[in-house]
């Protein structure tokens, strides 16, 4: 009776659990985005001034509006973006990180964007792109990456997307996106069912 009584407190407890890929052109702040998070939702996070070159993956997972986000923050550097394809299936939404302040790789960035959603495993699945550093002079306006951005929308169909200025630097806008993120993912999961942990 022990056992049942365990096994039916064990799957009563149980969160829904989401694998979100951090995606973006190195240095763009998917680290520090997903710093800043996990310090908005859990108080555990490393110094940003420590933060190096991701050359790999960082994995967290993240307790959020009674779901657990698992977040994978994937190399951004040229070399390692073939790799990102390796973890679509496995994704129930993709965050793009964009430096708004970089205005010589905007064109880089959107290609790399537009390989990411034109892949058949994407299909489907919301699409949050982060216009990042919206703290610093030197930024683009969200609208003016908007605008480069429009062209890539008619390949996210009737997918969930959309831009949200951030500064993960400062945390403005982080909740905001990540609450953007859970309403997409729930609203998303007869189509991508999540993980029970």
């Amino acid at each position: 009776m022990f056992h049942l009584a365990k096994g039916l407190y064990t799957n009563w407890n149980r969160k829904e659990q989401y694998s979100i890929l951090i995606l973006g052109l190195d240095n763009a702040g998917k680290t520090t985005f997903l710093e800043t998070l996990k310090k908005e939702f859990t108080n555990a996070s490393k110094p940003l001034e420590k933060i190096t070159p991701t050359v790999g993956q960082n994995v967290a997972t993240i307790p959020v509006e009674n779901c657990n986000l698992k977040l994978w923050d994937v190399g951004g550097q040229e070399a390692l973006r073939s790799l990102w394809a390796e973890y679509y299936l496995q994704a129930h939404g993709i965050v793009f990180v964009i430096d708004s302040s970089d205005r010589s790789r905007l064109d880089e960035c959107c290609n790399a964007l537009q390989n990411v959603v034109m892949d058949d495993d994407v299909e489907g699945i919301p699409v949050l792109m982060l216009a990042n550093k919206q703290d610093r002079e030197d930024r683009m306006e969200v609208q003016d990456i908007k605008e480069v951005f429009n062209k890539i929308a008619e390949h996210l169909g009737a997918r969930d997307s959309r831009v949200l200025p951030i500064s993960a630097l400062n945390g403005q806008g982080v909740r905001e996106a990540a609450e953007w993120l859970i309403v997409r993912l729930k609203r998303n999961k007869d189509n991508k069912p999540p993980q029970y942990k």
